[in-house]
């Protein structure tokens, strides 16, 4: 039973998993400045059921070893309503990774969220 109030991750997550069922998760934590979003490390990890929640996943990223502002979550279904196998959800993970080095804006494909469990979005900033 949950003691913190309810984030927008935590109705992210069961409206995924009521959608996709078991799924593999590819995670990229960011660091924000006021006009950058700078990739600082990328992990995966299968999604069973609903019962995580924001602040397990806070706990869970405070293995990174890094402060990070913002992660971004990209679902993946594997077959048969089954998370990614390991070598699957890798390369996939590698393949997000190239494209957010070509373009930080890849980040609103997946769904963002801030320290605080709350959604965020990238807004391209022209340069003056």
């Amino acid at each position: 039973m949950s003691t913190s109030e309810p984030t927008e991750f935590d109705g992210w997550i069961a409206e995924e998993f009521a959608r996709l069922g078991d799924f593999t998760a590819l995670v990229v934590l960011v660091a924000i400045d006021e006009l950058k979003v700078t990739p600082l490390c990328s992990t995966y990890f299968a999604v069973i059921g609903t019962e995580i929640e924001w602040p397990e996943i806070v706990l869970l990223f405070a293995g990174a070893g890094m402060p990070w502002d913002g992660a971004a979550f990209f679902p993946v279904a594997g077959t048969e309503g089954r998370p990614l196998d390991n070598p699957t959800a890798r390369l996939k993970l590698r393949e997000l990774e190239s494209r957010l080095e070509e373009d930080r804006l890849v980040l609103n494909e997946g769904h963002f969220f801030n320290r605080d469990g709350r959604r965020l979005q990238i807004e391209e900033v022209p340069l003056q």
